[in-house]
C-alpha cells in the first residue's frame, strides 16, 4: 500500500496513476453511472474550494445524512482536504437523536440527500446554533424552498471554481498542511448502553486498519463494491472510502434501499460485507420462495440443502468428502447452488464477511454450504471496525477467525477481550471520563465482550461480558447465542432472551411480520396489524412449533420455556434497538419489567401498555392483553406471580 498519509492525498493519487479507472458509480433512473478518479477528484476539489469559499476551516465538522450516494462521500473527503472532520449520521435518526450527535459534535456544515432530510435538519435550526450551511444533493422538491442556510451542491461546486481561480495554490496548500495524526472522522457508537459516543478515528488509524485487512485478504483493484450500509456505520467509511481509496477499486450506489437486492443481482460484486440481519433476511427471502415453490422444486430444494450442510459438516470437521457426495454437490451446484447465489446476486463474490453482531451458526452454515465463502469478521468503532477475521480455510461459526496482523488480543482475568492496534482510535469526543474507563494507562482497549483464545489461534466471543451469566442452577446463559437460534426461523423477528438468576430461560419474541403475514394470507386467517398479527391463536402455536425446533437442538437446561408475542416490532425509534440492530439490553429489560415478571411469575397473560415513537418525535401508547404461552414443560419452581 502507499504511503500517502491521509485520505485526500490518496484521492489525488488515485486521479494520478488511475485516472480514467471507475471510482464511482451510481444508479439514477434505472442507469449506472459512472465517474473516473479524475472526475471524482475534481469533484472533491471543486466541493472542498467551496465550502472555503464558506468560511469551513481547519478543524470544523461537516456531517451527512442520507442513503449512500457518491457527492455524500465527497463531500466528507472535501471537509477533510482542508483538515475537517467527517460526521456521517444515520439517516432513519429521529429529531432527538440528531440534535444531540449534531450539537455534541459542534457540527456547522451538513450535506443532506434530498428534501425529506433537508426539511428534518431546517426543523432542527434553532437547536443547532453552530450552523452555517445546509447543502443539499438531489434538488427535486426544493427549487421554491428560500431559507439562509441552503445551497444546492452544484452551488458550492460552483462557488469552489470561483474561489480556485482567485486562489489557485488553496487546496494543495490545505492539503499539504494535513497529516495522518489529523482527525478524519466522527464515528458515533450505537449506543447501547447509553448515549452515544463520539469516537476520533485519525487519517493514519483509518488507512492502517485497510493496510491491515489488505495484509489478510485477497481485495484487488479490479473489485466492484456495492455501497448500502449506513454511512454512520464505520465498516462503511472503512470499505466505501478508505479501502477503495487505498486499493482502487470500483464502489457502486444503488438507486435507493428499495432496490439494493436487485442492484446487488445486476452488479455482482466481487466482495461483500452485510451485518447478521441482512444475512437473516436473505436466508428468510430464500425459506419463503421455497415454501411457496411448488411440490417438485421445494422437495429437491430440500433434498440438496440437507446434502450441501451435510458436506459443510464435513469439511468443517476435516473430513474427506466421499465420492458419491462430492456428485450429488455437482448435481446441486446446476440445478440449485449455482442459480440460488445467482438470484441473490452473490455468484461473483469471492468472499463475504458477516460482522457488527454475532450470526446464528445454522444462518452461517447455510451460506456456506451453497457455496458463498462466508466469514467472520470482528471489530469496533473504537477500532476502525477491525480486528480479526477468518482465513478462507477456517470459516467457523464459532470462532471470529485470527487476529490481524499487527494487532495484539489478550484476555483479562475477568474473561473481557482486551485489543491494542494500531488502529486504536484517539479517545471520545468531549468524554475524557469515558475514554478512561475503555482504554487502560498501557493502551488497551476494553471491548466489553467476553471471549478466549481457542487452540488454533481463533478468537472466540462469548457475549458482551456484561450479558454473559448463568442459570439459577448455575448453567452458562449466552443470551445472544439463544436469540439468534431463534431467528434462524423465518417466522422470527428479533428475540430477546432471559434466564441470569431464573429457574429458565423465557424470551420475548416479535414475529417477522412479512413473512408470518404470507403465512397468514395463504392459510384465510385475517388480520389488520401486527399487533393483531402477533394476538391470533393460531400464529401463536406456529411459533411455539418454531421455538420447539430450536430447543431440540440445544441443551435441557437452555432450552427456552416460556415465551410471549410482543404486540410491536422492536424499534430503535423507542431505544428498543439501536440503528444497527443491537439490542439495548438494559433499556429492554427495564422497559418490559411487567413481561418479565409475569413470565417467571406462572402468569397465562399480561396486560403491557407500550410508548412507541414516531420518526418526527411523536409519541403515542398501545395498550393489549399479551398472551404468554409454554413451549416445553416449566419447572416447578416459579416466582410468585405479580398481581
Amino acid at each position: 500500500m502507499s504511503d500517502e498519509a491521509t485520505l485526500p492525498r490518496l484521492l489525488r493519487r488515485n486521479a494520478r496513476i488511475m485516472g480514467d479507472r471507475p471510482a464511482m458509480r451510481e444508479k439514477r433512473r434505472g442507469i449506472w453511472q459512472s465517474a473516473s478518479w479524475t472526475q471524482y477528484w475534481q469533484q472533491v476539489h471543486d466541493v472542498a474550494l467551496g465550502l472555503a469559499a464558506h468560511g469551513f476551516a481547519r478543524g470544523e465538522k461537516l456531517a451527512v445524512i442520507g442513503d449512500n450516494r457518491p457527492r455524500l462521500y465527497a463531500a466528507q473527503l472535501a471537509a477533510q482536504c482542508l483538515g475537517g472532520i467527517a460526521v456521517p449520521v444515520y439517516q432513519d435518526s429521529i429529531a432527538a437523536e440528531l440534535v444531540y450527535v449534531l450539537d455534541h459534535a459542534e457540527v456547522t456544515v451538513i450535506v443532506a440527500e434530498d428534501q425529506e432530510q433537508v426539511d428534518k435538519i431546517l426543523s432542527l435550526e434553532d437547536r443547532l446554533p453552530r450552523l452555517r450551511l445546509v447543502a443539499y444533493d438531489d434538488p427535486l422538491g426544493l427549487r421554491q424552498y428560500r431559507h439562509r442556510l441552503l445551497a444546492s451542491f452544484e452551488d458550492i461546486a460552483a462557488a469552489g471554481r470561483a474561489h480556485g481561480a482567485a486562489h489557485p495554490d488553496l487546496l494543495d496548500q490545505e492539503i499539504a498542511g494535513g497529516s495522518g495524526d489529523d482527525l478524519a472522522l466522527l464515528a458515533y457508537t450505537s449506543g447501547t448502553t447509553g448515549i452515544p459516543k463520539g469516537v476520533m478515528l485519525s487519517h493514519r488509524n483509518l488507512i492502517e486498519a485497510a493496510r491491515m485487512f489488505v495484509a489478510a485478504e485477497d481485495v484487488r483493484q479490479t473489485d466492484e463494491w456495492l455501497c448500502y450500509l449506513p454511512m454512520a456505520w464505520v465498516g462503511d467509511a472503512l470499505y466505501s472510502t478508505v479501502m477503495s481509496l487505498a486499493i482502487g477499486f470500483t464502489c457502486n450506489c444503488p438507486e435507493s434501499p428499495e432496490t439494493v437486492q436487485r442492484d446487488l443481482r445486476e452488479l455482482g460484486p466481487m466482495a461483500f460485507l452485510a451485518p447478521p440481519r441482512i444475512w437473516e433476511n436473505l436466508l428468510t427471502s430464500v425459506q419463503v420462495r421455497s415454501a411457496d415453490a411448488s411440490f417438485v422444486k421445494r422437495t429437491l430444494f430440500d433434498q440438496f440443502r440437507r446434502i450441501a450442510e451435510k458436506a459443510e459438516l464435513m469439511r468443517a470437521d476435516g473430513r474427506e468428502l466421499p465420492a458419491t457426495l462430492r456428485l450429488a454437490l455437482w448435481i446441486g451446484e446446476i440445478l440449485i447452488y449455482g442459480p440460488l447465489r445467482d438470484r441473490l446476486g452473490l455468484g461473483r463474490v469471492r468472499w463475504a464477511y458477516t460482522g457488527g453482531a454475532p450470526l446464528g451458526p445454522d444462518t452461517f452454515r447455510f451460506f456456506r454450504s451453497v457455496g458463498i465463502n462466508l466469514k467472520q469478521i470482528y471489530g469496533a468503532t473504537e477500532l476502525c471496525g477491525l480486528a480479526a477475521l477468518q482465513p478462507d480455510a477456517e470459516a467457523d461459526p464459532n470462532t471470529v477467525g485470527r487476529v490481524c496482523p499487527d494487532i495484539k488480543v489478550t484476555i483479562d482475568r475477568s474473561g473481557e477481550v482486551m485489543v491494542r492496534s494500531p488502529a486504536m482510535f484517539q479517545g471520545y469526543y468531549k468524554q475524557p471520563d469515558a475514554t478512561r474507563e475503555t482504554m487502560t494507562a498501557d493502551g488497551w482497549l476494553r471491548t466489553g465482550d467476553a471471549g478466549f483464545i481457542d487452540p488454533r489461534g481463533h478468537l472466540v466471543i462469548i457475549d458482551r461480558a456484561r450479558d454473559v451469566g448463568k442459570l439459577a442452577d448455575g448453567t452458562p446463559f449466552a443470551p445472544q447465542y439463544l436469540e439468534n437460534k431463534l431467528k434462524f426461523s423465518p417466522f422470527i423477528g428479533e428475540a430477546v432472551a432471559f434466564g441470569h438468576a431464573r429457574p429458565f430461560v423465557a424470551a420475548m419474541i416479535a414475529v417477522n411480520a412479512e413473512t408470518v403475514g404470507h403465512w397468514a394470507e395463504r392459510r384465510g386467517i385475517v388480520y389488520t396489524s401486527f399487533q393483531d398479527l402477533s394476538a391470533n391463536p393460531e400464529v401463536r402455536e406456529l411459533v411455539r412449533e418454531e421455538v420447539r425446533k430450536c430447543n431440540a437442538t440445544l441443551p435441557a437446561a437452555a432450552r427456552v420455556r416460556r415465551f410471549l408475542l410482543l404486540n410491536k416490532e422492536l424499534d430503535a425509534d423507542d431505544n428498543e434497538v439501536t440503528r444497527t440492530r443491537k439490542i439495548r439490553r438494559r433499556f429492554v429489560t427495564e422497559k418490559y419489567d411487567a413481561v418479565i415478571q409475569a413470565l417467571y411469575g406462572g402468569r397465562s397473560d399480561v396486560e403491557l401498555v407500550t410508548d412507541i415513537t414516531f420518526e418526527d418525535g411523536r409519541r403515542s401508547t398501545i395498550r393489549s392483553n399479551l398472551a404468554i404461552d409454554n413451549a416445553e414443560d416449566v419447572p416447578a419452581l416459579m416466582e410468585p406471580a405479580h398481581a
